[in-house]
Formats: structure tokens, sequence, C-alpha cells
């Protein structure tokens, strides 16, 4: 089954997003549609090839560096979910997207005096790492809005330069994150090491999978596992991910400001 997908002229965004100016040429809506389509082939034959339900698997455009416009784009093709890892550029575009009605996802490294912020305009958080980010975003979630759904970070490779509770540490404060109000803990997160072949992929893709299993119960079900980017996106299907963090596979090779 191939899914298909064409722009046409009502697919495009309104101006009133972009001051009635485009900055995304033929070319690179084209290149868009394309990567998109195959990223969504790609996630429909690892869920046939890993005898998974179809569409169990959600695809969450990781659209950091990308302008408002070109999240457009994904939105009027009736894509959602798009996930964030720097806060004022989410919030910016954010407001900018408000009446399309998306779900945004920070993914991010939580900085303390960025809690509030993402418990205001978020509707999931990826990269919870400490029992005291998640109080703190369970303290200021507005009473107005649902609880917020939240995917603990595990550090699967044990690297320093990332963020992300060991497993024996994530045991400890585990059931005090559950207890929170405002929060919803929905499964874990992680962002495994490189990977050199294809078996040493899925080693840490199935140990936060193990854990997720040890962890869950009738109270707290744990049904997400947010794993598997660009490069082992099978891998992660295969090991039960029901959330892949897509960004260079659909939109190209990140634009930094120099």
């Amino acid at each position: 089954m191939q899914h298909s997908i064409k722009f046409n002229r009502t697919t495009r965004p309104s101006a009133q997003f972009f001051n009635g100016v485009s900055s995304v040429t033929d070319q690179t809506r084209n290149s868009l549609l394309q990567h998109y389509q195959r990223v969504l082939n790609r996630i429909h034959q690892a869920e046939k090839a890993a005898k998974r339900t179809p569409g169990s698997v959600k695809l969450l455009a990781v659209s950091k560096t990308r302008s408002a416009e070109e999240i457009g784009l994904l939105a009027d093709l009736g894509h959602q979910r798009f996930g964030e890892n720097y806060l004022q550029e989410a919030l910016t575009k954010i407001e900018q997207l408000r009446g399309k009605g998306l779900e945004w996802h920070f993914i991010g490294r939580i900085q303390s005096n960025k809690t509030r912020a993402i418990a205001e305009n978020f509707t999931w958080v990826h990269s919870v790492a400490s029992l005291k980010h998640a109080t703190r975003l369970s303290d200021q979630r507005p009473s107005d809005l649902p609880p917020l759904n939240i995917c603990l970070q595990v550090n699967s490779s044990g690297e320093s330069s990332k963020d992300g509770y060991s497993e024996e540490r994530l045991r400890e404060q585990f059931e005090a994150c559950t207890a929170l109000p405002n929060v919803r803990i929905r499964g874990l997160m992680t962002i495994p090491a490189p990977a050199a072949d294809e078996a040493a992929k899925h080693t840490p893709l199935k140990r936060l999978r193990l854990l997720r299993d040890e962890l869950k119960s009738a109270k707290i079900p744990l049904d997400t596992l947010s794993m598997g980017m660009s490069d082992d996106l099978e891998a992660a299907i295969a090991e039960g991910t029901t959330i892949v963090r897509i960004g260079t596979a659909i939109f190209g090779p990140r634009q930094y400001n120099q």
C-alpha cells in the first residue's frame, strides 16, 4: 500500500501567517511532499514487517529550525503533530500557526526557568529527565488545560552529553512522578547513540521497551514509547515504538543561523 499525497492550490497555507510572501519555492514544496510521503511509506512497510497494526506508529515531524510556512504545508496535508527543541523559536511558530489546530510536542532540553512556558503552550513533553522538572510542569500547568502528557527520558547509552534518567534513578523517582496531579506520565523516550550495524541499533531500543514493560501497571498503562529517528525508525518500530521523531528525512538538512 502506497500513501499518495498531492499538493494543490487549496493546500497552500494562508498568506495571513507569512505577510503574504511565500518563502517556499515550488522545488522545496515538491521535495517536502516527496520526502514526507517516503517517510509515511517507510513507517507503513516497517509496521508490516514487524506485524504491527497499521497506523499504530505515529509520526512526529521534528520541525526545529524550519519555517512556519513549511510546517503549514504539512498541516494542510493533514499532519498535526510537530516536535520542537528550542522554546523561543517554538513559541513564535505556535502563535503564527495557532489557527491550524496543531499538536505541539516539546522534545528539547528542559531548563527550570522555561518550564512555565512549556507547561502553558505544549500538549506533550518528551524530555522530562528529573522529578524537579516534572513537578514544575505539573505546578505550572494551567487549570483550564488537560493534564500535560509526559514521556520520561532515559539515557539508554549512558552518554554524559545527553540528559536522561539512568534506569536505577528512574525506578527511584517513577512513583513520585506518576503521583503529580497535572501531568500524565504516558511512557518513556530515548535518544540512542549512533550504532554501527543493524543489530546494535536494536539493543537500546529493546532495553527501553523492557523497562517500560517493567514499570507499567493497570493504573499507569504507559502506552507510549518515543523512540526512532530518521536513521533507525525501522528498528524502533520492530522494538515496539509508538512515536517516531523524524526531522531530516522529511525537511532535509537542518538550517542553523550562522
